[in-house]
């Protein structure tokens, strides 16, 4: 089930007494954040007297009716979330935003990441007498909130010291019945987005969520920040000093759509460039470029533009086939391939074909499609790959699976070529990912090919 490297969560939440159909806007944004998480999808809302919650397993179009925005309707406050599990098991009772009731009021929480330190806190609040209804460290974090509250003079005090807390990578937006607080770790290993739309102040995990309600983008979030939205307006707090960023490399890759932009940085502009940096690396000589849906059609139009071969359409996506991983057997996965990625004869037969894709993790997937390649009639088939080869587990919330699982730990690339059916194969060298997204310090995490972890 580990042949692609699967999607982290979404999150939305949105403050504002003078917008109206506030639940709306939440699923609209929840619907641009759909690439990120397919599990399990919840809505919450504050009208300030109390939290109403609708959430459960499913993509955002099933899960939501007319009638279940209207139940949700008179509020001020509205937070969403769209889960994919890289913490606990995918079950209902796992899905978010978690809502605690707890002696100072209640709390619903969104949370995008992973924490490393999460069974070290677990079983601290365990031994002090804490009882968890799910497998998710978000429930740790809420937890922490909760329970500092009752000891701290206001909200963002208590999410102040419960981020102090916590290691690895997250991004929170908290809600209570007054107050919206967005919070990212003090790397930046998450991203968080700040817009504005008439008199509110949306949040989500990419500025595509904001396009999609009409808000104006106002800012990153910053490493370490804490946004707060209550009646006095919206203040900003910085707990400790920056220890730098170190956004996740793979974003602009492959997890964000690409009208999205990250830290000053476009999704699209980084992906064209990779594909330029792969025809600079790895020339050859063809007739067409394609790419893999969706993050390789970026990547193959950047290598078109510089290597002066054509891009053209080279495979018809169904987009309403479900995601390949989720097939319990290697031949349905297999299957599941063929239905939703079919090469276009007409398009590749009698040619020799560059192939771009994002990634390779066990395999799999890639020798399927460079056969359907040379079934459909490809004379050759040169791969391509917009990103290093994996070599280490991710361990701040995307699912990066362990080092027996990753092909590259175990062959050199020749042998990968050769396992997977091409003439030819490379990967973008790592060090040139500072070139593709166009910085000059090395101000990313890319653990998962280096082994250079930023935090514990």
């Amino acid at each position: 089930m580990f042949d692609s490297i699967h999607e982290e969560c979404g999150i939305f939440g949105i403050y504002g007494r003078g917008t109206s159909h506030l639940p709306s806007l939440v699923y609209y944004g929840l619907f641009a954040l759909q690439h990120r998480g397919q599990e399990s999808t919840g809505i919450a809302v504050s009208n300030g007297s109390d939290i109403r919650c609708h959430k459960a397993m499913g993509l955002v179009s099933e899960v939501y009716s007319p009638d279940v925005l209207k139940s949700l309707e008179d509020c001020h406050i509205a937070i969403g979330h769209n889960r994919y599990s890289t913490t606990g098991s995918s079950v209902a009772a796992n899905a978010q935003p978690l809502v605690s009731h707890y002696s100072r009021g209640t709390l619903a929480i969104c949370h995008n990441g992973n924490l490393t330190n999460c069974d070290e806190l677990k079983t601290q609040l365990e031994s002090e007498g804490a009882i968890f209804r799910t497998t998710v460290d978000s429930e740790v974090i809420a937890y922490l909130v909760a329970r500092l509250r009752n000891t701290s003079p206001d909200l963002e005090t208590a999410v102040s010291s419960t981020m102090k807390m916590l290691k690895g990578g997250f991004a929170l937006i908290v809600m209570s019945r007054e107050k919206l607080i967005a919070a990212r770790d003090p790397l930046g290993i998450k991203p968080l987005v700040m817009g504005r739309l008439e008199d509110s102040y949306v949040f989500a995990s990419e500025s595509c969520a904001l396009d999609s309600v009409g808000a104006e983008f106002v800012r990153d979030i910053k490493p370490g920040e804490i946004v707060i939205c209550d009646d006095s307006g919206v203040r900003s707090v910085e707990p400790w000093k920056s220890c730098g960023c170190a956004k996740c490399i793979f974003e602009y890759i492959y997890f964000a759509r690409s009208d999205s932009r990250m830290d000053g940085i476009s999704v699209y502009e980084s992906r064209l460039k990779a594909g330029a940096l792969l025809a600079r690396q790895y020339p050859v000589d063809a007739d067409i470029v394609i790419g893999v849906p969706e993050s390789g059609i970026d990547a193959a139009m950047g290598y078109s533009m510089e290597s002066g071969i054509p891009y053209v359409k080279g495979f018809m996506k169904n987009g309403y086939v479900g995601r390949t991983f989720i097939k319990p057997s290697q031949e349905q996965r297999t299957e599941a391939v063929r239905i939703k990625l079919n090469p276009i004869s007409a398009a590749v037969k009698g040619k020799r074909v560059i192939m771009i894709d994002d990634s390779i993790v066990r395999g799999t997937t890639i020798a399927n499609i460079v056969r359907m390649l040379r079934q459909a009639g490809a004379t050759e088939v040169h791969v391509r790959i917009s990103s290093p080869p994996f070599m280490h587990p991710c361990f701040y919330g995307t699912d990066v699976p362990s080092e027996d699982r990753l092909i590259a730990c175990h062959h050199t690339i020749d042998e990968i070529r050769v396992m997977i059916g091409a003439d030819s194969l490379g990967y973008l060298k790592a060090e040139s990912l500072c070139d593709m997204i166009g910085e000059k310090g090395h101000d990313f995490c890319d653990a998962c090919f280096t082994g250079n972890y930023p935090a514990d």
